[in-house]
């Protein structure tokens, strides 16, 4: 019995190993909200992407399997972002060592509460970094924009038409006496409204970045538990009393250009280990707190 179960087994891992891998279909991608751990993030456009953090490192995967965007998911320059759109282009900067790399983000992740970014393990290594690291990341919105042009997946266009133009009748008078009569000009054809087509979105391979690592000064710095930002400054209090030594500093100056509101933004910290931010973030997150990151300053 024990015989015929073991070679069943094979069998199955046998006709498993056999599986095709699902045919690769780059597109165009936002998605829904989802958790990330406890918390919620909300997907959105974003071509001005400037942020610092805990970057994680993506699991190596067994077998083929498609990112959330619809590529092949695999070794290389890749990298994983909880909200931008995708794909995007993004510069990784490991703050502890000061090198640098372009990656292509095209999955949801990391679900580790509180990082910003996961890189696949090739890009880590060429970061040199075994583990989580202190990050920067910073989007190219030049190559994002191109990286996104005519994938499907994007809200078609709006058809626009010329306004339609109406007919005006005309009649023929005589001159009146001792008037010289004026030659009548031809009427000139109207063209017809010219309708805008939307371009069919097409399915390209994605665009494989080179293993080119820069080489800066290393800035490490200081991990704080930030709990959002507020243009109500009784608002931010309040959410920075439920925060663990939360306090509330002014962002920007009050009375400055016409038309911005100062904001207030709400933090913990400094704290000067993974360990000791991690344990605050889960003080923040068991009182109720949902705006929250770990910020690199």
């Amino acid at each position: 019995m024990g015989r015929a179960l073991a070679g069943l087994l094979a069998l199955a891992l046998l006709a498993g190993c056999g599986r095709a891998p699902p045919p690769p279909e780059p597109r165009y991608h936002l998605g829904e909200p989802w958790r990330q751990g406890p918390l919620w993030a909300y997907p959105r456009e974003d071509f001005a992407l400037d942020q610092t953090g805990i970057a994680a490192l993506l699991p190596r995967r067994a077998g083929a399997s498609l990112t959330a965007n619809g590529e092949r998911r695999e070794d290389g320059m890749f990298a994983a972002h909880p909200t931008l759109q995708l794909p995007a282009i993004v510069t990784v900067t490991n703050l502890e060592n000061g090198r640098a790399l372009r990656v292509r983000v095209n999955d949801r992740g990391p679900a580790e509460p509180g990082r910003v970014i996961a890189v696949a393990p090739r890009a880590a290594a060429l970061l040199g970094a075994a583990g989580p690291f202190q990050a920067r990341v910073v989007i190219d919105a030049e190559a994002s924009r191109a990286a996104i042009a005519g994938l499907a997946g994007q809200a078609e266009a709006l058809p626009v038409a010329a306004a339609p133009v109406g007919e005006v009748g005309r009649e023929a008078l005589a001159p009146p006496p001792g008037a010289r009569g004026l030659a009548t000009a031809a009427p000139r054809p109207v063209r017809p409204a010219v309708q805008a087509v939307a371009a069919t979105p097409t399915a390209r391979p994605p665009e494989r970045l080179p293993e080119q690592v820069t080489q800066g000064a290393p800035r490490p710095g200081l991990l704080w538990v930030e709990a959002g930002t507020y243009f109500n400054r009784q608002l931010a209090a309040r959410e920075a009393a439920r925060l663990s030594a939360g306090r509330v500093e002014p962002l920007g100056v009050a009375g400055g250009p016409r038309g911005r509101q100062q904001q207030f933004r709400v933090r913990a910290g400094p704290y000067r280990s993974l360990a000791e931010a991690d344990a605050a973030l889960a003080r923040a997150i068991a009182v109720g707190l949902t705006e929250l990151r770990l910020v690199v300053d």
